[in-house]
């Protein structure tokens, strides 16, 4: 089995840290079962992260077991590294392990001299300190992620979660990145050269009160849904609805409804080969037209850019 360690050092961004921990901890290949062994490993045996302290099992030594390692952000990614942590990511490095950094966690790997000359990227809100900081790293700071091959970083938030997906797609090919992104509730698999501008519209339905609201649309978002429709299935007015949605998912519940569209369009552009006007009105949109300027705003490519990444991964794997 696949073996992923995650490095928590002191100030790691709790964010960064759990985004690899879910993302290849939901993998599963045919059969159920599980694609990776997931595990978090620190200098320390308790690990400062923002308001809280992680209880960490497992030492430096881990990172020698591994054959990813994943490092995550730190609050202050100027902080000195600590020494041995720099020994340990040279020497798995020159093993061969793969290795990955999400958001400023490119600061630690361009610290341990894991980047000098290579292409690489971080959070486009640090790109200016890191081009000062380490000149000799090719940094492009317009990208989800950048992979090089033995060594993969990634911009910030969620763009950690893309470039997650695509080192399972590496792994084990299309299909299993595509039901992990779904396990995980990230369904926005992007490519990484597409902009770090692109919002991703998501929210922890178990979070909210509007649960059943949000299960009920998504059994039902294929429908000629309205404003109406929606408030009268949750028993509110329209008004109490709009401020309801806009409080616990930061959008109105017709955006809300546009994004399940898109992302079970997205899954029948990965799985089947019907064509692109079809798929949206079998998703609920009306006018193919609007449809592919919904799917361009919200996943950042059109319909066909993106069953045809897809395509190209399923062939790669």
């Amino acid at each position: 089995m696949h073996s992923v360690v995650v490095l928590a050092l002191p100030g790691t961004l709790a964010f960064d840290l759990s985004t690899p921990i879910e993302v290849f901890g939901r993998v599963r290949l045919p059969g159920g079962r599980p694609g990776y062994k997931v595990r978090v490993c620190a200098a320390e045996p308790v690990v400062a992260a923002g308001p809280v302290r992680l209880a960490v099992d497992h030492g430096l030594e881990a990172l020698a077991q591994a054959d990813t390692i994943v490092v995550p952000g730190c609050a202050d990614p100027t902080a000195e590294v600590p020494a041995v942590v720099v020994d340990s990511l040279r020497a798995a490095a020159a093993t061969g392990t793969r290795i990955a950094s999400i958001c400023v966690g490119a600061f630690t790997l361009a610290a341990a001299g894991l980047l000098d000359g290579a292409r690489a990227t971080t959070h486009w809100a640090a790109a200016d300190l890191f081009r000062d900081t380490y000149p000799a790293v090719q940094l492009d700071p317009d990208v989800l992620y950048v992979d090089t091959g033995q060594v993969v970083t990634s911009a910030g938030a969620t763009a950690g979660i893309d470039m997650c997906l695509h080192l399972v797609a590496r792994d084990y090919g299309a299909a299993v990145a595509a039901d992990a992104s779904r396990l995980a509730v990230a369904p926005l698999y992007r490519d990484g050269g597409q902009a770090q501008f692109i919002v991703r519209h998501t929210v922890d339905p178990a979070a909210t009160g509007l649960t059943a609201l949000f299960e009920w649309i998504e059994e039902n978002a294929h429908r000629d849904l309205t404003l109406a429709d929606i408030a009268r299935r949750a028993a509110m007015s329209v008004r109490t609805l709009n401020r309801r949605f806009h409080e616990e998912a930061g959008q109105t519940p017709m955006q809300w409804v546009n994004g399940v569209r898109i992302r079970h369009a997205q899954q029948l552009l990965e799985t089947t080969d019907r064509g692109v006007d079809s798929i949206a009105h079998q998703v609920g949109f009306t006018s193919p037209a609007n449809f592919r300027v919904q799917f361009r705003r919200i996943s950042g490519v059109a319909p066909g850019a993106y069953r045809n990444a897809f395509r190209r991964r399923r062939e790669a794997g």
